[in-house]
């Protein structure tokens, strides 16, 4: 509810009328795996120092139709974030200010629904920039798979069991092949391929074994 009254107070008051579109219709079946690298994990002070997007359509990864950028920011990184994304700070000389980046990813993601793992962060993160840009939050649909997860696999667990929400153990449980970890890029596509695992097993009703693990569904990557 809060965030539909929230939704409507931003599509009066956006600034600039050439980002209506964000407040349309998705196109049917479309989705986009969005994620972002930062300075640390601040949602008030730290920066997005890469972030990547991808488009999904229907049962396909559009590897094709992929955004990425590399963001220039003078705030430094904190000591555990470059040991978690390893980009160092003279790494970013050649990034762009996100005020050139934002435009360009709002055009690429549009209205359509926003795949991510614990999105909220990554959506908090860019909303920082859209406040400045357009006095808006980030309109669009969230979809955390996160608690795609959880419903496939701890529904109805009993209290005392151990909750895994692990990107490790998702990725292991589906059997998705591991590739370098905290690059946006990266992190979009293994995300997109968990979604549309996850999807297809919440619609068939098919759970994961809380013991085992093991490969449940066949899906497209491809233009």
């Amino acid at each position: 509810m809060l965030r539909s009254v929230r939704r409507a107070i931003d599509r009066a008051r956006i600034s600039d009328p050439r980002y209506a579109f964000l407040f349309g219709d998705a196109p049917p079946d479309e989705v986009v795996a969005v994620d972002c690298e930062t300075t640390g994990l601040n949602l008030r002070k730290d920066e997005i120092i890469t972030i990547a997007a991808i488009r999904i359509r229907g049962d396909r990864i559009l590897t094709s139709e992929r955004f990425e950028a590399l963001a220039k920011t003078d705030r430094k990184s904190a000591p555990e974030a470059i040991k978690v994304h390893g980009i160092l700070d003279h790494d970013l000389q050649n990034g762009r200010p996100m005020r050139e980046i934002m435009p360009e990813l709002l055009h690429f993601v549009g209205s359509r629904p926003i795949v991510g793992y614990y999105t909220d962060f990554d959506v908090g993160m860019i909303d920082r920039y859209l406040l400045r840009l357009l006095r808006i939050h980030l309109p669009n649909k969230r979809i955390d798979v996160s608690s795609m997860y959880y419903q496939c696999k701890y529904r109805d667990a009993p209290d005392h069991l151990l909750i895994d929400l692990s990107f490790d153990s998702i990725l292991k449980d589906l059997s998705i092949p591991a590739i370098p970890q905290h690059d946006a890029s990266n992190d979009a596509l293994m995300t997109a391929m968990i979604y549309l695992q996850l999807r297809d097993m919440l619609k068939r009703g098919v759970r994961i074994p809380r013991m085992r693990a093991g490969a449940v569904a066949e899906f497209g990557i491809g233009a």
